[in-house]
């Protein structure tokens, strides 16, 4: 059985003139190794070569319902029969925007570093030896990363948009399916826009998320072309979501579940003037409706997605990169936390209720114990992640206003006794967590070891310890 021919990305057509004939080429891109021109066909007369490219290019940018086949017709009638078929054979493929490239034809990227001239690219050539093009992940000495990336778009001015994919080189591929409603491929135009990180003119970004996973073979990974199941990402349900669900959960008959009314709970001083070094009381940083509001949000997503991995996780240690993007809290702590139980895990999910509990009092959320304490900076941290026009949505936004509102930088501030706990993040300080540890004596930091995150503070007043677990 011969080898099938690879379908190959058809980009534009070109032509090649001689004193004796003329050839016209198709620029393709694949996968296999770099662009490469392919032989469409030869005639004799250049001003026919011009036009049958000229209407190859249109078939690229058409439909099969917008293509008009006269143009071409009339050509053909003018080439011999070789040619003219040649050239509807290529109009097929333009319509189609794929062109059938055979074994041979083009060059692979494993051919580049077998043998390479000593003049060529000694960048290129280094990127080919290291990495062959066909290498399965066994076969690749050092860690192989993947990047999944999610990145959403609000087209608010398609023509904008198709104007500068224009303008930068794009153009659009032809649409082979009479019922697909996007004629102009706008999408095409924003995967080409969105490969920059630079803002797109006509499009606003709607999501923009990033996670990492390191591949290994003992996991049974595998990388993507060689890959037996397809390549999922996970980014789980929206924090927009998880809060309407939680909103909609709480709003029902019962009293005892109705949301707290941050609006009295927090009741407002107006500022005494506008001079923000002003020492008047009045003038002092508050813990507005708005500010509680959102932080008791994320204080109940954060418990529930706790909650939600615990029901999957069990007593599991949790794997570094195994779980990214499949669970909602665990991955997000200190490493020294990887290998903690069901039951430990239970109780961190309850440190996000209580803080949240503090706030339904209409009390600042006060840390008791160091889970407690870390569970506030994810929140602190997690709000400000949102800009102030994500939080001034739904029954939020009735919530009055202040200049204090959204002020996180100031929560992490005010909220802590200190700043010990992230230094559990950092490679720097491993060990420092042990009571023993000689920084962690000098600075007098105290017992941050997994099992003693649930140990009350001695400075304030402790929770009941018979009080029980929402879920």
């Amino acid at each position: 059985m011969s080898p099938q021919p690879i379908l190959a990305a058809l980009r534009s057509f070109h032509c090649e003139h001689t004193l004796s004939k003329s050839r016209i080429l198709a620029l393709v891109h694949h996968r296999e190794g770099p662009a490469s021109l392919q032989a469409v066909l030869t005639c004799r007369q250049p001003e026919l070569a011009q036009q049958a490219v000229g209407i190859l290019q249109q078939a690229i940018r058409s439909s099969s319902d917008t293509w008009k086949p006269e143009p071409l017709e009339e050509l053909c009638a003018q080439l011999p029969d070789a040619p003219a078929s040649s050239l509807r054979s290529a109009a097929r493929h333009a319509l189609a925007g794929v062109w059938p490239m055979a074994p041979g034809s083009y060059l692979k990227w494993d051919q580049i570093s077998d043998g390479v001239d000593e003049g060529a690219d000694a960048a290129a050539v280094s990127r080919a030896v290291r990495t062959p093009g066909d290498a399965r992940l066994a076969d690749l000495a050092g860690p192989v990363v993947r990047v999944e990336v999610l990145r959403e778009f609000h087209v608010h001015d398609p023509q904008a948009v198709l104007k500068v994919a224009r303008s930068s080189g794009w153009e659009p591929l032809p649409n082979d399916d009479p019922e697909d409603d996007d004629p102009q491929d706008v999408v095409g135009a924003v995967m080409w826009l969105g490969e920059s990180d630079r803002e797109i003119e006509g499009a606003d970004t709607i999501t923009d998320a990033c996670q990492g996973l390191k591949l290994r073979t003992e996991s049974g990974h595998e990388v993507a072309d060689w890959s037996e199941e397809p390549v999922v990402a996970d980014f789980g349900s929206g924090w927009r979501h998880k809060r309407a669900v939680r909103r909609s959960d709480s709003a029902k008959p019962s009293a005892a579940e109705e949301l707290p009314d941050f609006a009295a709970l927090f009741n407002m001083k107006p500022p005494h003037c506008e001079d923000l070094e002003c020492q008047d009381e009045r003038c002092q940083w508050q813990l507005t409706p708005r500010t509680a509001d959102v932080l008791y949000t994320e204080l109940c997503v954060l418990a529930d997605q706790a909650y939600d991995d615990c029901e999957e996780l069990g007593d599991r240690p949790v794997v570094p990169d195994e779980h990214e993007g499949h669970w909602g809290v665990f991955t997000c702590l200190p490493k020294q936390t990887f290998a903690a139980d069901l039951q430990w895990r239970r109780r961190f999910a309850r440190a996000a209720d209580d803080l949240a509990g503090d706030l339904e009092r209409g009390n600042w959320p006060q840390p008791t114990c160091t889970a407690e304490e870390l569970a506030l900076h994810l929140a602190v941290r997690d709000a400000g992640d949102r800009g102030d026009e994500e939080h001034a949505v739904g029954e939020h936004g009735s919530l009055p206003t202040h200049r204090d509102d959204y002020d996180f930088d100031k929560c992490a501030k005010v909220f802590f006794q200190d700043s010990d706990v992230p230094m559990l993040y950092s490679a720097r300080c491993d060990g420092i967590e042990d009571p023993d540890d000689e920084s962690n004596r000098y600075m007098g930091i105290g017992d941050l070891r997994t099992a003693a995150w649930f140990e009350p503070f001695l400075n304030v007043p402790a929770r009941d310890p018979h009080r029980g677990f929402r879920r």
